[in-house]
């Protein structure tokens, strides 16, 4: 790619290909949620929620109001909503938005009654903690909730309630998740029962998508499968016969220089690795800062002309050393491929989440913002 020494090319065809597959699992009554929180988990957060937008998708999820409101500047018009917390001093901003919020606890719920009438309206999602303690109101604090909802003071309208799954990425062993799904029904029938009329109900994220189909309610929140990536390997392992999911995400950046050196030479930052043989190594100007995990120093490994090369000494700020010396034909601003696909080679962000300890979702969430990501 020309004026770009490392840039992320996003594959819409990809994201169609997934988009479809979950559409089609849920089915056409249940509402698709696309999370596109953290940047879109490294995707651009705006190129990748307009590239939903112009797919269908019926709304977007977001972490935070800052989020939001970038989407919203960006022109982008499907009902948002906001996962994690605001603050007080952003309610405005969500009303006149058009944003809707969630409310996980009591106090945030009571300081809703400082809304302005005259302001508008502001919409809510309650989120229930149905066993993640994390987020959330306990079933025990419904009653509670209840009557603060029913207060002539707040300025609310109650669009949805919701939950989360705490350990819904093993088919093998569903209990928890079931149980969960029993709680939230729980509070269901019992704020209907006080007389509210909840239009959206939703629990299930990526994995209860998949495994869970009795979670769909009216809405799923699919997050880290639109991007083509496995929430789990146990997942992957039961499904990928009937679900063909597509990494959306390559990662390129290109040679700088190389050089040869005698067997016995010591490479980068310590010294850390001794070359057994005469080696031809190559630079590459991408590093930790670019999100290239450092866990990766002597163990990981790039793309180039679909051949392996493997990372020799340390990961750099900036910059690693690769050994191509049986490599053929390398040169001087040729492209190698961080993750993505060579020739008959892949590497993807499970292997690099494998070798430094992680998960996809870390790799992918890590990579500099700063980068150019191009559709196409």
């Amino acid at each position: 790619m020309q004026n770009l020494r490392t840039w992320i090319e996003i594959s819409q065809i990809a994201l169609k290909n997934n988009y479809q597959m979950f559409r089609h699992l849920i089915g056409p009554k249940c509402l698709l949620m696309a999370v596109v929180k953290s940047n879109a988990y490294g995707h651009s957060l705006i190129d990748f929620s307009r590239a939903l937008e112009n797919l269908g998708v019926d709304w977007l999820g977001v972490d935070s109001i800052v989020e939001a409101e970038s989407l919203r500047q960006a022109g982008l018009k499907k009902p948002i909503l906001v996962l994690g917390y605001t603050l007080p001093n952003k309610i405005k901003v969500a009303i006149k938005s058009n944003i809707t919020l969630t409310i996980a606890d009591l106090p945030t719920l009571k300081n809703l009654t400082a809304i302005n009438k005259s302001d508008g309206k502001l919409k809510i999602h309650l989120k229930i903690d149905t066993g993640m303690h994390r987020q959330g109101f306990l079933v025990s604090e419904i009653p509670t909730v209840i009557k603060i909802l029913k207060s002539k003071k707040l300025s609310i309208t109650l669009e949805g309630v919701y939950t989360h799954f705490s350990s819904a990425k093993n088919p093998a062993f569903p209990t928890t998740t079931l149980n969960q799904i029993e709680e939230f029904k729980k509070v269901i029938d019992l704020l209907e029962s006080a007389g509210f009329k909840i239009a959206i109900k939703h629990a299930a994220a990526t994995s209860g998508t998949i495994i869970f189909p009795q979670s769909h309610f009216d809405l799923v929140r699919v997050g880290i499968g639109l991007y083509g990536l496995w929430p789990a390997k146990e997942i992957k392992e039961a499904f990928k016969q009937k679900i063909k999911l597509a990494p959306v995400l390559t990662w390129k950046t290109i040679v700088t220089q190389i050089k040869t050196f005698p067997k016995g030479s010591k490479i980068g930052y310590d010294l850390t690795e001794t070359i057994t043989r005469p080696s031809k190594i190559a630079i590459l100007p991408v590093g930790y800062w670019h999100g290239f995990p450092r866990s990766l120093s002597s163990i990981g490994k790039v793309l180039i002309n679909g051949n392996e090369a493997k990372i020799i000494g340390r990961v750099s700020m900036d910059m690693i050393s690769i050994d191509v010396t049986d490599i053929k034909k390398v040169a001087v601003g040729m492209e190698a491929i961080l993750i993505g696909k060579s020739g008959k080679l892949e590497i993807s962000t499970d292997n690099i989440a494998y070798l430094s300890d992680t998960i996809n979702y870390e790799i992918v969430t890590r990579l500099n913002p700063l980068m150019k990501r191009i559709y196409f």
